[in-house]
């Protein structure tokens, strides 16, 4: 890379001022920016103080821009020097940037740079004709071209040694040079034969027109499709609206219930105190509540003819008055704490009886023979149990 350094005394001018013309429009660029942001115009001033001095940034420019933006001279060196689109010592009527990064590099750069040395001698010197000078330089942006060479404001691409000795004549003898790839491509295409997008349809219109002709045909089969959902959801809204209204209209109009087939029909509900309150009744008849039956609800027997018939038992079970003592045939509890020890001999007293030998109450005491067939002990009262 070359060094970023001020030109020698002996070759810097004396003093440095705008022309009228680059004065005002120095003025109209610090304008586009706020208040206390006129730094932000330093890089366009400076390019055209270069562009006024003859391609070249002599140190009296670099102070007189610094001033007029009201920056230290400082910090405008530091940015005269970072970028080598500023040119800090006298450079020839055609300059020219020879890019040295990797892309360039690799593609043939170096073949570039000995054939300059050869023919105009070091780096940063101008020839002896005044004519050219040449600088290396940081990346220009056509990678994809390389090798490649800035020129003044031109870009030249896909140079070698040769190519670019045969611009450099024509410049030098005026004649007129064709700027860009010097091999044939357009633009970034790829080197050699172009492989993708051959096909001129694609460039005529015919494509475009087919294209459309389908995005039409599919956007008509689009509409169809979402009618056709459309109706068939229209139908389901319908049917749903239809259900909705005929369950609405039963329920405000119920049709009577079909007649009651052989099952017997119910009676009447009894006066339930639910049904007395919502009749505007007491909850309970008044003549319930005082004890008296309902002569309506009130079931009578009507009398038999013929002989009163004899009360029977109320069951089926034979009542004898209980004894009370030993004698009548059903033994007595022994009195308190005479019970026997446990594994005792069960009491085998001779008088004692069990119930199948009691008399009936009320037999005659004189009739010692057996009962006969139509008595079996029956109590003429029985007893209270």
């Amino acid at each position: 890379m070359a060094n970023r350094r001020l030109a020698p005394t002996a070759e810097q001018p004396e003093s440095f001022a705008f022309t009228p013309e680059n004065a005002e429009w120095a003025r109209q660029q610090i304008a586009k920016y706020p208040e206390g942001r006129q730094a932000s115009a330093v890089i366009p001033l400076l390019w055209r103080a270069q562009e006024q001095n003859g391609g070249w940034l002599p140190q009296k420019a670099i102070e007189a821009v610094a001033d007029q933006l009201g920056m230290p001279h400082i910090r405008v060196l530091e940015v005269a020097t970072f970028y080598t689109m500023f040119a800090l010592e006298p450079v020839g009527r055609y300059w020219i940037q020879v890019c040295g990064t990797v892309p360039c590099d690799v593609c043939g750069a170096k073949d570039l740079k000995r054939m300059l040395e050869e023919r105009l001698g070091p780096s940063g010197h101008v020839s002896p004709d005044g004519t050219f000078s040449w600088i290396e330089v940081e990346c220009l942006g056509a990678c994809c071209n390389a090798p490649m060479v800035q020129i003044n404001h031109d870009y030249y691409e896909d140079l070698t040694p040769e190519s670019l000795s045969k611009l450099m004549d024509d410049l030098a003898a005026g004649r007129p040079v064709k700027t860009g790839s010097q091999i044939g491509r357009t633009s970034s295409e790829p080197l050699g034969a172009v492989t993708t997008l051959t096909d001129e349809t694609l460039f005529d219109g015919s494509r475009i027109g087919a294209w459309r002709k389908r995005f039409e045909e599919e956007h008509l089969r689009e509409a169809g499709a979402d009618t056709q959902a459309e109706d068939t959801q229209a139908k389901d809204t319908r049917a749903k609206t239809e259900g909705a209204t005929a369950a609405a209209k039963n329920a405000a109009e119920p049709k009577p219930a079909k007649p009651d087939s052989g099952r017997a029909t119910e009676s009447p509900a009894a006066a339930a105190p639910a049904q007395r309150v919502a009749e505007g009744k007491a909850p309970v008849d008044p003549a319930e509540r005082a004890g008296q039956a309902r002569p309506d609800r009130t079931t009578v027997a009507e009398p038999k003819s013929g002989p009163e018939p004899q009360p029977g038992p109320q069951s089926g079970r034979s009542y004898t008055e209980t004894p009370s003592k030993p004698g009548e045939g059903r033994p007595v509890a022994e009195a308190k704490g005479s019970a026997k020890r446990a594994g005792a001999e069960p009491n085998a007293a001779p008088g004692r009886t069990n119930a199948a030998q009691a008399k009936p109450v009320g037999a005659d005491p004189g009739d010692k023979g057996p009962p006969g067939p139509g008595s079996k002990g029956r109590s003429k009262t029985p007893s209270n149990r």
